[in-house]
């Protein structure tokens, strides 16, 4: 038997291989990549399947960060290098013994970030926000349909999985009188899907066509949200304090190349777009991918990522039109993700309607928004290259009192 063969699992099989940074007790941080509920070195695999040494180079670091300077051929020279390894039956015995079951491992955040810019890319939630904060006026503003709207995020404040998030302070609205200063009570999630960029464009514009090229992959992604701080700061520069505090990352980046078969045409355009952001004749950039949002084990809502109106290429293609251009490690994450129906919203702001209609949970009692000690949990699925499932890496935090 390959390696493969017997460490896969349903989702983490040779079809999907994400990679992560891990570290063991006798070993400091090191690009992985995950296979079954193992870890193996990306670095020594290419070693076993005689790559070039160029290729192994790349990857004999801690994280991702010097193979995202390499361009697409060279990511996916490896992805075939670590396939080869793990599918050779000759090197198995010596795979198998070098794999590190990740319970005695320690995750990472799996890049470095560069730049990180949040998008606003869904319109079922861009809508429901609008009633919510807008009451009385159209749902939409006046750009949303023309492109897509997103804010230059912190990328110090993006954490790994499994990261405590305290309670942010800030200025909150009173319903009489002057704001108060004093920790968030309407703290919020918004389930995302990020994207993990690479192959640099120093100076110069990334065309739709040319996505493909610098996308390496994709990580479920929880901007933390203090509603109540948003509120009151975002007009009319947009959030700042209450999106800037934490954002959850997964420890594991699925590489563009596993989600062929996943990619579905995005929503039906309905409105002419300019050229550079016209998608009509080129390769399907949504994906049917379903994220489950988990608050304390139970699941309270799952939203599909394909109902998403801006792809992912269109972002990469807005944000690079000024000339504004690419560094290795930048990051964007595709804003809030709903459906048209109450249980496929991504955000407790969405599912509880501002906090007037709460959420019934299983054990019985109501939540409106999070409270100290809740733990969310981000899981999705999709469709891998032969057909069989394919799980994310899944993103976990939990809410801790203010500092």
């Amino acid at each position: 038997m390959t390696a493969a063969e017997r460490l896969a699992t349903t989702g983490f099989d040779i079809d999907h291989l994400p990679y992560g940074s891990f570290s063991t007790s006798d070993s400091g941080p090191k690009l992985g990549v995950r296979l079954g509920d193992h870890v193996l070195g990306v670095a020594t695999l290419l070693g076993h399947a005689g790559a070039a040494p160029e290729d192994v180079a790349a990857t004999d670091d801690a994280n991702l960060d010097t193979l995202l300077t390499r361009d697409r051929a060279a990511w996916d020279r490896v992805r075939a290098g670590i396939i080869r390894a793990s599918t050779d039956p000759s090197v198995a015995e010596t795979v198998v013994a070098e794999a590190v079951p990740l319970a005695e491992t320690v995750l990472h955040l799996p890049f470095t970030v560069a730049d990180y810019v949040d998008f606003y890319g869904n319109e079922f939630h861009a809508s429901n926000v609008g009633r919510i904060f807008r009451p009385g006026q159209p749902p939409l503003t006046p750009n949303w349909k023309h492109l897509p709207i997103g804010y230059h995020g912190r990328a110090g404040t993006i954490v790994a999985s499994g990261t405590e998030i305290p309670r942010p302070e800030g200025l909150r609205p009173e319903p009489e009188g002057p704001p108060t200063f004093g920790p968030s009570r309407r703290l919020d999630i918004e389930v995302e899907m990020g994207f993990v960029l690479g192959s640099p464009v120093p100076q110069g514009k990334v065309a739709l066509a040319d996505a493909d090229d610098h996308v390496f992959g994709l990580a479920l992604t929880n901007d933390w949200s203090a509603r109540d701080i948003q509120a009151f700061e975002y007009v009319p520069l947009g959030p700042f304090l209450a999106k800037s505090f934490a954002t959850s990352v997964s420890a594991w980046v699925t590489p563009l190349a596993a989600l062929a078969r996943a990619r579905t045409t995005p929503p039906r355009r309905d409105v002419p777009l300019a050229p550079y952001l016209d998608d009509s004749t080129t390769p399907a950039w949504a994906f049917d991918i379903d994220i489950d949002v988990v608050l304390n084990g139970e699941v309270v809502s799952t939203a599909p990522y394909s109902a998403t109106y801006w792809t992912a290429a269109q972002m990469l293609a807005h944000m690079t039109v000024n000339g504004a251009g690419l560094r290795a490690g930048d990051f964007f994450a595709s804003g809030t993700i709903s459906g048209p129906e109450p249980k496929q919203r991504g955000s407790f702001l969405e599912i509880t309607w501002g906090g007037t209609e709460p959420l019934s949970l299983a054990d019985g009692t109501e939540i409106a928004f999070l409270r100290d000690n809740d733990e969310v949990t981000l899981r999705a699925r999709a469709t891998g290259p032969n057909g069989t499932p394919l799980v994310f890496g899944e993103t976990t935090g939990r809410i801790t009192t203010a500092r």
